[in-house]
């Protein structure tokens, strides 16, 4: 039996797709909003990617392919009919018609993250007109293009959701720990002065994924078991942690195409042999060590540091992250109402909200945009 009203709601019920940087499936999440921004998750659930397209994905994005032009336009078709596929299981698994949903908000697969080039762009696939032709529901997607064009990043897109539901008393960081990690500063509810702030800080899961796949055979460390064998090599982490993009000041983002295994290995050549499981050590501290360098030096105090995305079910990972921050309170974001797997699926149902209703998605504070902009376009039923 399905929660949602049949008809009367129609404008309140979204899906959300995000397939993120870990490729490590399609999140897809049917949530309700109302219009004083009261925000409900109904329904989520994690659709895998066909290993064929993963493969491909991963080749691409890391500038591995030889023929990119053929490969993206295939590609940006299969995912389409991927994406469209999640949105239409999720919908029958729950008795649940197509005109009870309002919009579909289809982050899409990045392939390109280009902010600081002469011509800043961004390039995500997953056609959206294959997304509402097979469903039969309106889909806005390309969110990140429009922030480009009044001067901002394109990027993180995530920390306005952030600020309407996770705000409090008390000043907070939002940590979500894809295959790129990324940072929100949530000022107090009562702080006048502060604005939101929100950057990427570096790599997240992507380089430890990346890693255990070339050495050993597996796709990720399932709960820092093969990283906790290892030692933390400090030449390699000093060698990394002296890449420009740690200096840099906000806003800044960045993608796997830039902290690639092409990368690591780079930092690897000049240096004697290192052992495998050393080598994922010293990845799983250059993640929780710049994620932690960015909090305990930023000019929130914050109380709370809430964690998601697929980071939050690395213990060993999260034991680090508490470690070096002893006086903060770690958690993951289910402990604040919404689920760790699903924040950023819900984040593209809010920012389709946000374009259906007219409203605006970016924060010029967080992405260096010039203005507020409605993001994202919209592809009807």
């Amino acid at each position: 039996m399905s929660l949602l009203n049949h008809s009367s709601d129609h404008n309140n019920y979204f899906i959300g797709l995000m397939s993120g940087t870990s490729l490590d499936g399609v999140d897809t999440i049917i949530c309700k909003m109302t219009s004083d921004q009261q925000f409900s998750l109904l329904y989520s659930k994690t659709y895998p990617i066909p290993e064929s397209i993963k493969a491909d994905l991963l080749c691409l994005s890391q500038k591995q392919q030889l023929n990119e032009l053929d490969q993206y336009a295939r590609l940006d078709v299969q995912m389409g009919y991927l994406f469209a596929d999640c949105c239409q299981h999720l919908l029958n698994t729950h008795n649940i018609s197509t005109d009870q949903i309002c919009a579909i908000g289809s982050h899409g697969q990045t392939l390109r993250h280009y902010p600081k080039h002469d011509y800043p762009t961004t390039l995500q696939i997953g056609d959206p007109n294959i997304i509402a032709q097979q469903t039969g529901i309106s889909c806005v997607a390309d969110f990140r293009r429009r922030d480009m064009a009044v001067g901002g990043q394109g990027a993180p897109l995530v920390p306005p959701f952030h600020q309407a539901i996770f705000t409090t008393e008390h000043s907070r960081a939002v940590v979500n720990i894809g295959g790129i990690a990324n940072i929100t500063f949530l000022p107090a509810c009562t702080d006048q002065k502060n604005k939101v702030l929100g950057y990427d800080s570096g790599p997240g899961n992507g380089l430890m994924d990346n890693w255990c796949q070339q050495q050993f055979n597996c796709a990720y460390d399932s709960s820092g078991k093969l990283a906790s064998q290892g030692i933390v090599d400090k030449e390699l982490l000093s060698n990394l942690l002296d890449d420009p993009f740690f200096t840099q000041k906000a806003p800044k983002s960045t993608g796997r195409e830039y902290f690639s295994i092409h990368w690591l290995n780079q930092h690897l050549q000049p240096l004697a042999d290192k052992d495998p499981l050393d080598v994922l050590a010293t990845l799983l501290e250059l993640t929780s060590t710049s994620i932690c360098n960015e909090i305990l030096t930023q000019q929130y105090q914050v109380n709370d540091v809430l964690v998601c995305g697929g980071g939050v079910h690395n213990t060993q990972l999260m034991q680090r992250l508490k470690m070096l921050m002893p006086t903060l309170n770690v958690c993951s974001t289910q402990a604040y109402g919404l689920h760790p797997d699903w924040v950023e699926a819900s984040a593209f149902a809010w920012l389709a909200h946000q374009n259906i209703h007219h409203l605006s998605g970016n924060l010029p504070s967080v992405t260096g945009a010039k203005h507020p902009v409605i993001l994202g376009g919209i592809w009807q039923a």
